[in-house]
């Protein structure tokens, strides 16, 4: 696969819906070349501490933030129709189903997974943890910044590239 979108969400709280922000990474003929980043006003709009601590968002940095509703038709527009894909996608898949769900938008097509797709090419010898960034270094990818959405898009991205 050479043309996909690779995209990461991060959540404000427990709740799937409430993406805080968004990162995505263009990729055609195996070559990155676009990304899309925003903030997003989460819904339900609350902050646990934990996950302020893993990413580093709180209520300061999206309280004007456009709604989820508006940067996925932006998002959307951006991608052309290009497959959606993420590590561990069973996660952003389900946030951004239950985000369009409370916005009465259409539910996305299952994203594709380069969690699943590392599990099934890399052995636990070679690479025991299939985690993010324990895969971008055993491919030699340089990756920074986990649990920023776009810096997490973008070591996805990679690993699509060499993955799928």
């Amino acid at each position: 696969m050479k043309d996909f979108i690779a995209i990461d969400v991060e959540t404000a709280n427990y709740s799937a819906s409430s993406i805080c922000s968004i990162g995505c990474v263009k990729v055609k003929d195996g070559i990155v070349c676009d990304t899309f980043y925003s903030l997003v006003h989460p819904e339900p709009d609350w902050y646990v501490r934990r996950f302020t601590a893993i990413h580093g968002l709180s209520d300061k940095d999206t309280f004007d933030a456009p709604p989820f509703s508006r940067v996925w038709n932006e998002i959307l527009l951006w991608s052309e129709g290009l497959p959606f894909v993420a590590h561990n996608a069973a996660f952003d898949w389900k946030c951004v189903c239950e985000a369009t769900r409370v916005y009465g938008l259409d539910a996305p097509e299952r994203f594709l997974c380069t969690l699943m797709a590392a599990r099934r090419q890399v052995s636990r010898y070679e690479c025991p943890s299939k985690s993010l960034p324990h895969l971008c270094d055993y491919f030699g990818i340089d990756f920074r910044n986990h649990h920023n959405a776009l810096a997490d898009a973008h070591g996805c991205a990679q690993l699509a590239i060499i993955l799928l």
